[in-house]
């Protein structure tokens, strides 16, 4: 009898030692650290591919003998490295859901800090653009029309007092819309005034003019060109070029392509010490139907993802003199929403990037920091000058939120 008692004793310590809990509330309701960054899970886990329209995100994973995993899911920061996560929220992280806006795409957030507004942009047939006021203790939300109008803007940037816009659309059939080919856009955030400073390149139009971002010492534009407004069906012109990455200067009106190895690039960010530059390439997110890598078919229209497709953030060195990008590397593979869309890179040189359900937080080496989770599809984001660059709005499919924190953005120049 005592050898069966001590056998079964011995057996519900082993068992109860077993236990494993990788995630657990820390810091604060809403916040949920990883033991480990959740490297090790309990077998059995699976979490299903994301094939065709099928979504899924990292807390969709299924880790069934691991009851605290749920928390995952419903929290509102993940972080995998506590310490720097930590440090990242500050004291009274939040994130709050502002606005409801249609299940479109909606790209091109940028903040005016003369204005306190935010401009973004819907991926969809129209020239309406929206602007969000922050002048009031509820920030509002409203639509304007530039003069000319710019048919799908998708990336913007904010440079000594005007907007850059990469203009993703191709359009002369549009009711009120512009005759307008892909290119770079300015406007006068005071007037919505806009003037085009570049559409093709040696007489080809460019297929999509998807993120851009401006150098502040040079000036130079930088700009990503994938296929998707062709994909989108907001383009009423054929690929005539292959999908690249070009530096533009305004000054002189020079375009030079400075990588043409992506499939689909998209994102683009610059290191706050100019000393790099990030680029996503998400090839992930395409069509199924057969399509070579230059001339794509319209094949179904719309956006389909494929799980093993590149979904990944390459980082470059800036060299002669801040022309050209070398020693391309790959520094996260984004698996962990759907692909890395908005990027941005913060005061501290951490990179974020809109993905998903959310937004994801890494070093400059891709080592993960923390997820912010959103409660719907997130496609780019942009800081704001509230609490010294400390405020974060998110715009995305179906929805608006503003996340504030203590990582700091770079400011609006």
């Amino acid at each position: 009898m005592r050898f069966t008692i001590a056998l079964t004793t011995t057996f519900t310590l082993a068992a109860a030692a077993a236990v494993i809990h990788i995630a657990q509330e820390c810091l604060l309701p809403g916040v949920v650290c990883l033991q480990k960054h959740a490297a090790k899970l309990p077998y059995p886990f699976f979490r299903e591919p994301v094939n065709g329209t099928f979504f899924n995100t990292f807390g969709d994973t299924e880790v069934p003998e691991d009851d605290s995993w749920d928390l995952v899911a419903k929290a509102d920061f993940v972080l995998f490295d506590e310490e720097r996560g930590r440090q990242v929220l500050g004291e009274y992280p939040s994130i709050d859901f502002m606005f409801e806006v249609s299940p479109y795409l909606h790209e091109s957030p940028v903040f005016v800090p003369g204005l306190n507004k935010i401009f973004f942009s819907e991926l969809s047939p129209t020239i309406d653009q929206f602007v969000i006021d922050l002048n009031s203790t509820s920030p509002t939300l409203s639509t304007f029309v530039a003069d000319p109008p710019i048919y799908v803007p998708n990336g913007a940037f904010y440079h000594e007092g005007k907007v850059y816009y990469s203009v993703a659309g191709s359009n002369a059939t549009v009711a009120g819309g512009p005759e307008q080919r892909p290119g770079i856009v300015l406007m006068d955030p005071w007037t919505y005034k806009t003037t085009t400073v570049l559409d093709n390149y040696f007489g080809f139009a460019f297929t999509d003019c998807d993120d851009v971002i401006v150098d502040p010492i040079t000036g130079f534009v930088w700009f990503t060109v994938p296929y998707y407004s062709w994909w989108l069906e907001v383009a009423d012109i054929a690929p005539q070029l292959k999908s690249a990455t070009y530096r533009f200067d305004p000054a002189t009106g020079s375009t030079v392509v400075v990588n043409d190895e992506m499939r689909s690039p998209n994102g683009i960010a610059l290191s706050p010490d100019r000393r790099h530059l990030y680029i996503s390439d998400t090839a992930a997110a395409g069509l199924s139907a057969p399509i070579s890598l230059d001339v794509p078919s319209p094949g179904i229209p719309g956006i389909l993802f494929n799980n093993t497709g590149k979904r990944t953030i390459y980082k470059f060195d800036l060299v002669d003199e801040g022309r050209a990008i070398i020693n391309k590397r790959p520094i996260h593979y984004d698996v962990i929403g759907t692909v890395p869309d908005g990027l941005k890179v913060a005061r501290n040189g951490y990179v974020v990037t809109a993905s998903g359900n959310g937004l994801s937080v890494m070093d400059q080496f891709g080592d993960m920091i923390l997820r912010v989770q959103t409660n719907f599809t997130a496609n780019n984001f942009i800081w704001t000058d509230a609490n010294d660059y400390r405020e974060v709005w998110i715009v995305g499919q179906g929805g608006v939120a503003r996340v504030k924190w203590d990582l700091q953005g770079q400011r609006a120049q």
